[in-house]
């Protein structure tokens, strides 16, 4: 059972701005229990479990930028124009049209669209000389004071993250680089697969060499499927599954994201690789000020991730205007923005009812996946937004931070070193359905889910053990399951 910490009780994280909570009745408590317990009967699919993001679930590749099937009409236009805001291209400023300019001085993309395409996944890099726009490299240098070891402090130069693009007379930070060694790991059977162990580097550094205790993480662009019901799950459900010192003994000790919050009082933190943020206005707000280099009320520098060290790019003008409240992004804006985030739909289950499919999924209990990709939960009671109120959801993530092994090591900001948040599964299938070349795990070094599988270790170690040494059929079945969801 988790707890908040010692720093006081759970801040609770803001699900929407002025959304109300109603609390469940006991005879809902019970519901509730009932409706995402873990499985016991695999011939035939659960009640519901093909409405993967509930009521508002919709059909095919088309939910990663469609609006929740459930959503009121009345909210339609919001959708739309925060899906408008998403989809527009930046220029630099000043120009003739304040609402649109504002882009860098440093950046990665110049649109939301370009890292996260049609809603979905960013590609993975192929190999040397290739590095997607939708694939970012994060920086962190260790900070031994913080607490919990979870922060980090970014390059005294670079800042949190490598831009690698930037406005005409400033100097980009540099060519971030990748090449893939070949892990072989064997099979069942006498097969193998080949593993891509990947290598990641700057080349032609624009500002000198990265500080001597700077760490890279690769970050690869995740889709927008279901966030808002996400943002809705209590957090009493989350934190009920936390057991960071495995005292039950089962091998599994997923930790809670506790971030500062109000007063001191810690935060859950829900969204992004490692959980580091949590709220989705937060999330978006990072990812406009970091990436695109747009400034927000939450971070109101218009030079974006420059350092005081890059004395050029720090002197460049910015898109801030009266008329953006000083913002390059107004609150407004980034309301809107928000909204089409928290109300993008989930794609429904295909084939939950085939038997490969149910086979499958029993593989995937028996095996232990479940211990952490936790199938169901059932979103709060939102009196103020019905479309994400009491909803029964299929994520199969418990949004808990695992250590996932030296294999997938991470280094720089977020959390320590080999933890990353589990991450949810719904779409998973129809991930390649927008981006034919989308990847796998946070930086898409997995070319197939099986790859994806056997990538994983600390916690995951032992299932991803008894996955390499099963019988073909069963993994065959395994994969078909993933592949449904």
């Amino acid at each position: 059972m988790g707890s908040a910490s010692a720093a006081g009780p759970l801040t609770q994280a803001v699900t929407g701005p002025g959304l109300a909570t109603l609390p469940f009745t006991p005879a809902e408590e019970a519901r509730i229990a009932e409706a995402t317990a873990l499985p016991r009967d695999f011939t035939r699919p659960q009640p519901f479990e093909a409405l993967a993001g509930g009521a508002g679930t919709v059909a095919g590749a088309a939910a990663f930028s469609a609006p929740l099937a459930n959503l009121p009409r009345s909210e339609g236009l919001d959708f739309r124009g925060g899906q408008a805001l998403f989809d527009r291209t930046w220029v630099s400023a000043p120009s003739s049209t304040i609402a649109s300019d504002g882009l860098g001085p440093l950046f990665n993309a110049r649109s939301c669209l370009a890292c996260h395409p049609g809603g979905g996944r960013g590609a993975a890099p192929a190999g040397p000389g290739d590095l997607p726009v939708a694939l970012m490299l994060q920086l962190g240098v260790p900070d031994p004071s913080a607490i919990e070891g979870y922060l980090s402090q970014p390059d005294p130069v670079y800042g949190r993250q490598i831009q690698p693009a930037s406005l005409p007379g400033l100097t980009a930070e540099g060519r971030p680089t990748v090449a893939y060694d070949a892990v072989e790991r064997a099979l069942s059977g006498g097969d193998s697969v080949t593993l891509r162990q990947p290598r990641y580097a700057l080349a032609d550094p624009g500002y000198g060499p990265l500080g001597a205790d700077t760490l890279l993480s690769p970050r690869i662009a995740p889709g927008l499927a279901g966030l808002g019901l996400i943002e809705a799950i209590p957090e009493e459900a989350i934190l009920a599954l936390a057991d960071p010192e495995d005292a039950d003994g089962d091998g599994i000790s997923g930790r809670a994201s506790l971030l500062p919050g109000p007063e001191g009082r810690p935060i859950l933190g829900r969204f992004g690789w490692t959980a580091a943020q949590p709220t989705l206005e937060a999330q978006i707000a990072h990812a406009f000020a970091h990436d695109i280099g747009l400034s927000s009320p939450l971070y109101p520098e218009g030079h974006g991730d420059c350092t005081p060290a890059q004395t050029a790019c720090r002197a460049a003008p910015d898109g801030g205007d009266p008329e953006q409240d000083g913002f390059e992004i107004s609150a407004t804006a980034l309301d809107l923005v928000t909204r089409h985030a928290r109300h993008t739909a989930v794609p429904a289950r295909r084939d939950a009812d085939a038997p490969e499919v149910l086979a499958g999924k029993r593989v995937f209990h028996d095996t232990g996946c479940a211990a952490c990709h936790r199938p169901a939960f059932v979103t709060r009671r939102l009196p103020d937004a019905p479309a994400l109120s009491f909803q029964l959801i299929w994520p199969y993530s418990d949004l808990l931070l695992h250590d996932m092994g030296a294999g997938l090591g991470q280094g720089g900001a977020g959390a320590e070193g080999r933890e990353w948040r589990t991450p949810p599964l719904w779409g998973l299938g129809l991930a390649r359905a927008l981006e034919p070349q989308a990847g796998y795990l946070h930086d898409g070094r997995a070319r197939t889910l099986l790859e994806a599988v056997l990538w994983h270790g600390g916690e995951a170690a032992p299932a991803r053990d008894r996955v390499a040494t099963m019988p073909a059929a069963d993994r065959a079945a395994l994969i078909r399951f993933l592949e449904s969801l």
